[in-house]
């Protein structure tokens, strides 16, 4: 059975604490606005997967209750980073498995001023979820003060600049394309463009990472509305219908540690793989894509994920960014939102914001965003510690 997109909704993208509201004020905003969009009540919702990072056990039901008090299974979800795209592939699978007709994913964050750190809790680092990434890390280049998140990362990118002569100036065309990109999304938490040379001249977070190279922690809320096909014909919903062609999740493997590579701990191999198998599930390639939302979580992320999607050979992505190839008028447009660097990146939220971008890019709503002709799409959504999603979505 075929699972398809009717609504979606968001939140803007906030600053933490500049905006006074809970967690189930987003969700209500977000959740009421997919439903909207959708024209479906949601006493029609059968069941309910909510993602989040930060808050406490069951919060997703906090959350729901906002949309109404029907009774329906809540789901509480939490996968890092790949949340939202979690939540979406619960519900995905839900109706494709036959369990329900009509499935709400959620996705939100409240989360805390400054970078987010290791993951080590309390502060004993050698319990937390994500040390095996950072002790390859710490192997290979140590363990400097700087934010865990970004180091790791940075330090993927020294790898990538040694290995393939990858350069500063690559690295910092991603982040003036995705703040360009942001000028036009009124969903961004940044909405201001800048030069390579500006993004060069910013505060360095870990070099060769600066400040405007790198996703904020932010506020929000993002939701979806996945339906049958048989639910489609009944309430007349083809015109807003957005078919989940395929999608896939992968987790670390052997791979991700064996060659004590940072570039390959933080999820090149994962999101590879997943990539592979949404292909081949989809009978669709990268060539029948037209736009494209993935998670530049730091810019060097985005390099890594061109090359991980099979837009460009291996090394070849600072190129591939350089060349115009990723924004309007190349062959994708990538992150037309403006991406985690220049979007927002509240991390249960995201996954879900990057396919109501696509949804809206497919239906033709992008406003002055829009990708002529968009037909074809691909969500990519990762979590370090880890979890890759890459979701194809395509316009009936």
């Amino acid at each position: 059975m075929k699972a398809y997109v009717v609504g979606v909704g968001m939140t803007r993208f906030e600053k933490p604490e500049t905006r006074d509201w809970q967690y189930w004020d987003m969700v209500r905003e977000a959740g009421t606005a997919a439903l909207a969009d959708a024209g479906v009540p949601y006493a029609r919702v059968e069941q309910a997967a909510v993602g989040y990072c930060f808050q406490a056990s069951t919060a997703g039901q906090r959350a729901a209750y906002e949309l109404g008090l029907t009774g329906i299974p809540v789901y509480n979800l939490n996968n890092n980073c790949a949340t939202g795209a979690t939540a979406l592939m619960v519900a995905r699978q839900f109706v494709e498995g036959g369990i329900a007709d009509c499935v709400l994913a959620l996705g939100f964050e409240k989360m805390s001023r400054g970078p987010l750190g290791g993951g080590s809790g309390a502060g004993d680092f050698s319990t937390s979820p994500v040390a095996r990434h950072y002790g390859i890390m710490a192997a290979a280049h140590g363990f400097e003060a700087s934010p865990p998140t970004a180091q790791i990362f940075g330090n993927a990118a020294r790898e990538h600049m040694e290995r393939y002569g990858t350069t500063e100036a690559q690295l910092a065309a991603v982040g003036a394309k995705n703040h360009r990109h942001s000028v036009h999304n009124p969903y961004a938490q940044f909405q201001d463009a800048y030069t390579v040379d500006e993004i060069l001249a910013a505060k360095t977070v870990h070099r060769p990472l600066t400040k405007l190279q790198c996703s904020p922690t932010s506020d929000g809320a993002a939701a979806a509305l996945v339906v049958s096909g048989r639910f489609v014909e009944e309430h007349g919903l083809r015109g807003r219908a957005v078919e989940i062609a395929a999608q896939s999740m992968t987790t670390d493997t052997e791979e991700s540690f064996a060659s004590g590579s940072c570039i390959d701990a933080v999820g090149r191999p994962m999101s590879r793989t997943a990539a592979r198998q949404a292909y081949e599930r989809s009978g669709l390639g990268i060539e029948d894509v037209d736009v494209v939302e993935l998670h530049d979580c730091f810019s060097v992320n985005e390099l890594l994920t061109y090359e991980a999607l099979g837009m460009c050979e291996e090394g070849a992505s600072g190129k591939l960014v350089e060349s115009g190839a990723t924004t309007y008028g190349g062959r994708w447009v990538v992150n037309p939102s403006g991406g985690l660097i220049s979007k927002g990146h509240p991390l249960g939220a995201t996954g879900l914001a990057q396919t109501a971008e696509l949804v809206w890019q497919l239906r033709g709503e992008a406003g002055a965003r829009q990708v002529a002709g968009a037909r074809v799409g691909l969500a990519h959504n990762i979590g370090l510690g880890g979890a890759a999603v890459v979701t194809m979505l395509r316009r009936p």
